[in-house]
């Protein structure tokens, strides 16, 4: 394997990685919030990007 190909190869596995750690943090993150709340602010941001949700 040259340089250039392990470059590459790391690169191609960034994304997946992101995804990852953007998922776990989520879930890790709202799994103390209250339901309630998450519904709250799932409701108020489908009103301001103008999404009908009722």
């Amino acid at each position: 394997m040259t340089t250039q190909t392990m470059t590459r190869s790391n690169l191609r596995m960034m994304p997946a990685l992101f995804a990852l750690a953007l998922g776990f943090a989520v879930i890790s993150l709202t799994g103390h919030v209250q339901a309630a709340a998450l519904h709250d602010a799932a409701h108020d941001v489908r009103h301001a990007t103008g999404f009908p949700c009722h």
